[in-house]
């Protein structure tokens, strides 16, 4: 919901700007998604150091980068399927990262949870990609792009208090799950709805 509102905002604020700079403007999109990519590997060598602080600092620059990089091919005429594969495949490798790194914290505690929110993340995700291949897009995106109640930036804000709020983890985790499975429900009710 977040990146549905509020994306041409923080488009404009942050990211358009920066699309003037030199530096960016003969930037290979690539590079900037494996950026992201990297900083999200961090996260699970953060997190068990009892560095949250560090481990979002890095969910952050992952962040960023995972919306630069496809502004940058955009603006460059330089998007492609390749690209698209990459970006989609990238996010879900932060995404398993983060998980990794909160199991880590405490595994004994928190393997279940983290179990179950990789699983609703897995039934979100197919939701997401089936209904987006019998979807006409419409969108400047390389594929059809489904909103819901959970999307990338409801899952970071998670994933942060999750960080830094140790103590609320399960709680945390236990909505998180009931959120992205809703999501996921919701997307296929309205998909067959419309047909």
């Amino acid at each position: 919901m977040i990146d549905s509102k509020f994306r041409a905002p923080y488009q404009n604020f942050f990211i358009t700007p920066l699309l003037k700079s030199p530096f960016l403007q003969k930037a290979d999109p690539t590079i900037l998604t494996l950026i992201g990519l990297f900083f999200g590997l961090l996260i699970p060598v953060f997190l068990p150091l009892q560095l949250p602080f560090l481990a979002l600092v890095c969910l952050a620059l992952s962040g960023f980068f995972d919306t630069l990089d496809g502004s940058v091919a955009r603006q460059m005429q330089k998007t492609s399927p390749k690209g698209a594969v990459l970006d989609i495949t990238s996010d879900r490798v932060v995404e398993f990262m983060v998980i990794l790194g909160l199991y880590l914290v405490a595994p004994q505690e928190r393997s279940l949870f983290c179990l179950i929110m990789l699983g609703s993340i897995l039934l979100c995700i197919t939701t997401f990609l089936v209904v987006g291949i019998f979807s006409q897009n419409t969108t400047e995106k390389s594929f059809y792009y489904s909103s819901g109640l959970i999307e990338r930036a409801e899952a970071f804000a998670f994933f942060a208090l999750m960080m830094i709020f140790p103590s609320a983890f399960i709680p945390l985790a236990l909505l998180f799950t009931g959120l992205v499975m809703a999501t996921g429900i919701v997307r296929i009710y309205q998909f067959t709805n419309a047909l």
